[in-house]
């Protein structure tokens, strides 16, 4: 049997500064992880699925400021 080709993929772009994370571990390794990179850098609030044990978010790299909020 031969391989199917692959289908064509767009270009993905990406802001200055701005991380992709997706993180998959347990329910409280992926709450700790979470927990540490709120703290840390101003972040999307975090996509949580699998049952808290996956979760997606973005975070800006170029600033670690304190949300005002």
């Amino acid at each position: 049997m031969a391989a199917r080709a692959r289908r064509a993929r767009t270009e993905r772009t990406y802001l200055p500064g701005i991380a992709d994370v997706r993180i998959c571990g347990t329910e409280e390794t992926v709450k700790a992880v979470l927990d540490v990179l709120e703290r840390e850098f101003r972040t999307t609030s975090a996509r949580e699925y699998d049952n808290g044990q996956r979760a997606y978010l973005q975070l800006d790299t170029g600033c670690t400021d304190p949300d005002a909020d």
